[in-house]
């Protein structure tokens, strides 16, 4: 694939688009979309729009409880689904076959986890690596026939800017040869989440399959939640004041990009893109940007090299 496609393009959105903004120009009735974790934080907007612009939603849930309340009233189906492990995956996955014998239009990968002390699942693997990407590969691993199913389906993986941190580590994803630093984990989980997209798209284009990475932007969720506040105010988001950095963007500004990755027809030829703020990033910023794509996920034969770690590690051949 060649990467001329990763440069911004004329969208009607913009930074400051809602994903309401979005699902009024997308018709989705007879559409199948999941999305994980898609009752908290910008993935409850994402569910909403989604929802409003006509689609059948699935939302993976941890804690059935929280999922009750913030779903309340929105016409969605929940399923158990730990992405962090692989025994609740495969649970989950086996439901999610059961409610879409027909396939799937739209895989959202929503949830995740960020900056947490050192973690590990049951199998011993790093709780962020181990949940915002292998548990997605697994995810779409368990599903990957049912979106093939569908013409024209879409996978969207969410990224994040905090991939500009630091590239993968194919040789010690598990932090056993290093001390673990929880920005760098994190920053590796992201790169791995926009590298996933991209073989994904190398190795489905052909058969209708594409798949998109994005950066939502900042926005203030419980993402933050094993952040101290000390710490936030020295990263810059918020002031001596406690307001916030005015580059945040509110949540539903921040699920606008999933749903224009997820929907729009000007991305029907360029699979395995990177996007934010509604556009196709801009490929190699100025040091210190906080936008654009570093090339390091733009990298095929690393994409394919973690894509095999991937299978691997998780034991999975999703295609």
């Amino acid at each position: 694939m060649s990467d001329d496609r990763q440069h911004p393009i004329e969208s009607p959105f913009e930074a400051r688009s809602t994903a309401a903004d979005v699902a009024k120009t997308a018709n989705l009735t007879g559409k199948t979309v999941i999305v994980t974790g898609g009752y908290s934080g910008i993935g409850l907007e994402t569910s909403r729009a989604l929802v409003n612009a006509g689609a059948r939603v699935i939302v993976t849930i941890r804690s059935e409880d929280k999922a009750k309340a913030a779903l309340a009233g929105l016409k969605v189906e929940t399923v158990k689904l730990d992405l962090m492990e692989p025994d609740s995956i495969k649970t989950g996955s086996d439901a999610i076959r059961d409610l879409t014998p027909d396939g799937i239009d739209i895989l959202i990968n929503n949830a995740g986890v960020m900056a947490t002390p050192l973690r590990r699942n049951s199998k011993g693997w790093e709780s962020q690596f181990a949940t915002n990407h292998l548990g997605h590969f697994a995810l779409f691993a368990y599903l990957s026939d049912l979106l093939l199913k569908r013409p024209n389906a879409r996978v969207v993986a969410l990224s994040s800017l905090a991939h500009r941190i630091s590239d993968v580590n194919l040789d010690d994803w598990n932090w056993r040869d290093a001390d673990y630093e929880k920005w760098p984990a994190y920053g590796r989980s992201k790169s791995a989440n926009a590298l996933f997209a991209l073989e994904l798209n190398r190795r489905c284009e052909d058969h209708g399959l594409k798949a998109y990475s994005v950066h939502p932007g900042g926005i203030m969720t419980e993402l933050q939640r094993d952040l101290p506040e000390a710490e936030m105010r020295a990263l810059g988001w918020f002031d001596e004041d406690g307001a916030l950095n005015p580059v945040f963007k509110t949540v539903e500004e921040g699920a606008s990009t999933t749903l224009w990755a997820a929907t729009s027809p000007l991305l029907e030829d360029r699979g395995g893109v990177y996007c934010e703020d509604c556009n196709i990033a801009a490929p190699n910023p100025p040091e210190g940007a906080f936008y654009g794509v570093h090339p390091h996920i733009r990298n095929a034969q690393t994409a394919e090299k973690l894509w095999a770690l991937s299978e691997e590690i998780t034991g999975l051949k999703p295609l």
